[in-house]
C-alpha cells in the first residue's frame, strides 16, 4: 500500500481572515500568513530573523471551519498545495503564489 503525502506549511495568521465567495458560490477564506525564520549560529544558538509572509486560501467546508476558528495571531499547520498563477503588476505579468489549504489545524 502506498503512503499518501501532501505539502504542508506552518506559521501564524498575520491578518484577519477574510470571507468571500467564488463565482460558483463556494465559500472562500483568504488570509496572510507569516513563517518565523531562524539562523543557526556557530555556537549552536539561534538568531531570530524577520518572518516571511505569504497568501493562503481555503474553500468550502475547510474555509467555513477556518473562518469560525482562526484569528490574527493564531498558530496553525495546514496540508494542501502551492498554486502559482499570473497577475498583472505595473504593466508586467508576474507569477504569484498562494498556499491552498485542504486541511487546517
Amino acid at each position: 500500500m502506498a503512503l499518501h503525502t501532501q505539502q504542508s506549511i506552518s506559521g501564524f495568521i498575520a491578518s484577519e481572515p477574510q470571507r468571500s465567495t467564488t463565482e460558483a458560490g463556494d465559500v472562500r477564506m483568504y488570509v496572510r500568513i507569516g513563517q518565523p525564520r531562524y539562523r543557526r549560529n556557530e555556537d549552536g544558538s539561534f538568531t531570530e530573523l524577520e518572518p516571511t509572509f505569504h497568501d493562503m486560501v481555503a474553500f468550502r467546508a475547510t474555509a467555513e471551519r477556518a473562518l469560525a476558528r482562526f484569528a490574527k495571531g493564531d498558530s496553525f499547520v495546514a496540508e494542501g498545495y502551492k498554486r502559482t498563477f499570473p497577475i498583472e503588476s505595473d504593466g508586467h505579468v508576474i507569477e504569484a503564489e498562494e498556499f491552498v489549504a485542504k486541511k487546517l489545524g
